[in-house]
């Protein structure tokens, strides 16, 4: 299933949040959404996942979800968002019993997840604990249990070290590299963007319109720390941001 988005702008009351963006998210692919801070990058995954509706244009999913997809779209937060009274199995089963799933039936799912998030020997765990990156990892199982058609990525390693990401992100394209997955990623990381992105959308600072396209040829699986191509489009996209980057720093302390 794709993603369509055609024409969508949106402002609250007098207040310009997008303007007239249009972005195809194919199956199969990372697409990373990076821009200035307020340029409305939360705001589009809202879209996107069905939260909120834009004032004009239209969002579409095009084709169907596979065929044992539970949910088609699912999201990813950076507060894990893990219930504390629940052992890791536990958390992943929630959304199964959402649809009825029990036993037998629950418990391969669950094997399944922990085993590609490698949190099988902590199942019985619960979130206080894990640390950062394992909860981190426990919400990604999850949504990896409904098997969706796209998954929604809102700032997801933002609140981890910079230890802790690099290892996530190793895992997020391990993941990928083995069952390759839709996402949409949200951040403010440019590293993050083009060690995950197979393409990056570049929003301009309010009203948020889409800058440039980014397109990454390098697969995920050979992308290094410290790749000359890697660190030379991430150069870029901070000449592409940077003025406008304080631009819209300024506009925010000015509120």
């Amino acid at each position: 299933m794709d993603i369509r988005l055609e024409n969508v702008s949106h402002s609250y009351d007098n207040f310009e949040v997008m303007r007239d963006i249009s972005l195809e998210i194919p199956h199969g692919r990372i697409v990373c959404i990076v821009g200035p801070s307020g340029c409305g990058k939360s705001t589009l995954l809202r879209f996107i996942g069905g939260l909120e509706r834009p004032k004009q244009g239209r969002v579409l999913q095009v084709g169907t979800p596979p065929a044992d997809c539970l949910n088609p779209l699912t999201y990813i937060f950076q507060d894990f968002a893990l219930l504390p009274w629940r052992s890791v199995a536990g958390n992943i089963s929630l959304v199964l019993e959402d649809h009825g799933i029990k036993g037998a039936a629950a418990k391969e799912i669950i094997d399944d997840v922990l085993a590609r998030t490698k949190l099988t020997d902590f199942a019985k765990a619960l979130p206080k604990q894990l640390s950062g990156g394992m909860k981190q990892r426990v919400a990604i199982a999850r949504a990896l249990a409904v098997n969706p058609a796209v998954m929604l990525m809102d700032e997801p390693l933002s609140a981890l070290d910079s230890q802790t990401r690099e290892l996530l992100m190793d895992d997020l394209v391990s993941l990928w590299t083995r069952t390759p997955f839709t996402a949409v990623y949200v951040t403010h990381n440019l590293a993050e963007a083009v060690r995950l992105g197979h393409s990056i959308v570049v929003l301009s600072r309010r009203p948020g319109q889409i800058r440039e396209i980014v397109h990454l040829d390098t697969p995920l699986a050979e992308r290094q720390f410290g790749d000359p191509e890697l660190d030379r489009q991430q150069r870029h996209l901070w000449q592409l941001m940077r003025d406008e980057a304080r631009a819209a720093d300024a506009e925010l302390l000015d509120v």
